[in-house]
């Protein structure tokens, strides 16, 4: 009788192992494996691990093309890169791409430093600045951004300047005058670089478009509805997982800029100011925090202002008193 059950519940595994469902089990099954074994420290994020299955040398190449493409097609839509020809760099232009590349300067310098203290510490730093191709341009449009893509390469557009200096609705000199709201910004920007946050998401995407076809596989007994039911589950809890996955990206990469700007000597007291003014782009609607890529605005401004008394410290060991 035992042998008898042993024999059913063993061919009854069998059937499972070779039913579509089977076939799901083991593929989602491999799919955690290659998450565990490809899970890698995050650069200038001690204790923090991610998915990366990207070189850095890949990673340099893919910011290299996506760079040229976004600066080539800035400039198609009429939006001109300053200084892009180093022989009409001249008046504001090249006051605008100076202020930006000297920022630049002294946080790659703060993050070699960084680096170099995280070593000392014993902890397993890539060199990851001095493999990067930092490049620096202006972008002359009217959109309220900034961007640092895998590999050092960085824009910054005109319309955020009025955000991170003078806040009158205009934008001139004036508001480079005063860096350190910019300096915020960038900080934040090279922040994701550094930790490889653009490898990573591309790395679990890859992942998630397996385990879609693995389930899609899995389905194919049910009715068309319920693998459309199936289906759509799957993707609403991959996308919340991913969200979530993004916001996290962004306060790793708000806690690196810190890290950054104090060893760069700008002042970090001017990052909560920063992310109150960003929530009121747009009169300060906004989607839900768990429904973004982002966190709030109010939360991006509560976490400065809890990692402030050491930023503060930091800067005045180094840089001296703030005033």
């Amino acid at each position: 009788m035992n042998r008898e059950a042993d024999r059913i519940c063993a061919n009854g595994l069998g059937d499972i192992l070779r039913s579509r469902f089977g076939i799901l089990l083991v593929a989602l099954a491999g799919i955690f494996l290659y998450w565990q074994m490809n899970q890698k420290d995050v650069p200038f994020a001690p204790g923090k691990k991610q998915l990366n299955t990207i070189s850095v040398a890949r990673e340099i190449q893919l910011g290299q093309d996506s760079y040229l493409q976004i600066l080539q097609q800035e400039q198609s839509q009429g939006n001109a890169v300053l200084c892009a020809d180093p022989a009409a760099c001249t008046g504001d232009a090249r006051a605008l791409t100076d202020t930006v590349r000297d920022i630049g300067k002294r946080l790659e310098a703060a993050a070699l430093e960084l680096e170099d203290e995280y070593r000392a510490q014993g902890y397993d730093m890539p060199g990851v600045v001095e493999q990067f191709d930092w490049t620096y341009y202006v972008v002359d449009s009217a959109t309220p951004n900034a961007f640092c893509l895998p590999g050092g390469y960085v824009a910054v557009y005109t319309g955020i300047l009025d955000i991170t200096g003078n806040y009158d609705d205009r934008v001139s000199l004036e508001d480079v005058r005063d860096t350190n709201k910019l300096a915020v910004v960038m900080g934040h920007e090279i922040g994701h670089a550094l930790a490889h946050h653009g490898a990573a998401r591309m790395s679990t995407q890859q992942v998630l478009q397996v385990g879609q076809m693995a389930v899609a596989v899995g389905l194919g007994d049910m009715s068309a509805g319920q693998q459309r039911a199936v289906m759509e589950a799957f993707g609403v809890a991959a996308q919340g997982g991913f969200l979530a996955f993004s916001r996290e990206h962004e306060t790793q990469a708000d806690k690196i800029g810190l890290d950054l700007l104090v060893r760069a000597c700008y002042d970090p007291r001017e990052a909560p100011e920063l992310w109150e003014r960003m929530g009121e782009i747009g009169g300060g609607e906004r989607p839900p925090e768990w429904m973004s890529t982002h966190p709030a605005s109010e939360t991006r401004a509560g976490n400065f202002r809890k990692w402030m008394p050491d930023a503060i410290a930091q800067y005045e060991a180094r840089c001296g008193p703030l005033r």
